[in-house]
């Protein structure tokens, strides 16, 4: 086997035991000889010690000091333009709260070289993740939940003998082959937190790269509820500053990202009528802060 050069991308913010968790869970990776990693890790200004302990503990480890405002996709944009200058055969996006089982690697590789096989030379393959207090599938894979709604997906089960064709993906745990890299380039820009994940998928397949699910279940990762969710009670009292921030407004059953950001995922993902899809998941805060004021405008009888 000829050697293989993988480059783990990850970034991380004041989550010191969650991280050394996910490093520990990557180095212990039963992989054939020949495969060498090597991590990027961004640690975003964490102020827990989390980048003292990394370098202490595996100071092979290549750390690069973020400004405290990157977010994730700012992060991951960081790790991936460092890795590139080293031109690896495979980029592997790990989330830091990610925790990949031994043989996680291992599959990765083995289905894209299958795919390969298959004609899919440019395929990118997502690992899926179980919650693991609940044993309920986290991350993975996303397909497009409406034939009339380009930019709207839903997470779909992983297969457990074969992998599954995609839309789009989660970033959590991504094996991205040198070819695919070259092609679709790093993350956009556009994005600080949310939707870069998913717009990488989407920019890939435009540019003839497929995206795959692997079989069964490769790691586990909390379902995380963003901490600013509300409930449809709790909209009412919202307002647009809360909406228009890197993580957006988490909603009970949808997530309002910011408006430039989800305007710029739609103008590129949404087709025709990319400004329709903008503007729908605004409607019913709009209609309620619409509401309140006019409620509050009335003369009292």
């Amino acid at each position: 086997m000829q050697p293989t050069n993988i480059a783990v991308l990850l970034t991380c913010y004041n989550r010191r035991e969650k991280t050394l968790q996910c490093l520990q869970a990557l180095y212990q990776q039963t992989l054939p000889t020949g495969i060498t990693l090597k991590p990027y890790l961004v640690d975003d200004a964490s102020t827990d010690g989390t980048a003292e302990a990394v370098q202490q503990k595996y100071p092979d480890v290549h750390l690069i000091r973020g400004t405290g405002s990157l977010f994730w996709n700012g992060g991951m944009r960081l790790a991936f333009a460092a890795a590139q200058a080293e031109d690896p055969d495979y980029y592997l996006w790990l989330n830091d709260d990610t925790v990949i089982y031994p043989h996680a690697l291992k599959t990765l590789l083995d289905i894209s070289a299958q795919l390969a096989s298959q004609g899919q030379d440019k395929a990118i393959v997502v690992g899926s993740t179980l919650d693991p207090e609940t044993n309920i599938p986290s991350y993975g894979g996303l397909k497009q939940t409406y034939w009339w709604h380009p930019v709207k997906f839903h997470h779909i089960h992983s297969d457990l003998n074969q992998p599954r064709l995609c839309d789009t993906l989660h970033g959590n745990c991504v094996l991205v082959p040198r070819a695919v890299a070259a092609l679709v380039g790093n993350l956009s820009p556009e994005y600080t937190h949310n939707l870069g994940d998913y717009d990488y998928g989407l920019r890939a397949r435009r540019k003839g790269c497929s995206v795959w699910m692997a079989p069964s279940y490769l790691g586990t990762c909390s379902a995380n509820l963003p901490s600013n969710r509300m409930v449809k009670a709790e909209l009412a009292q919202a307002n647009w500053n809360q909406v228009d921030r890197p993580k957006g407004l988490a909603l009970e059953d949808v997530t309002l990202h910011s408006f430039q950001e989800w305007k710029a995922f739609c103008r590129e993902n949404g087709g025709l009528f990319w400004f329709f899809y903008w503007l729908l998941p605004y409607r019913r805060m709009f209609w309620l802060i619409l509401t309140k004021h006019l409620t509050l405008g009335m003369p009292a009888n």
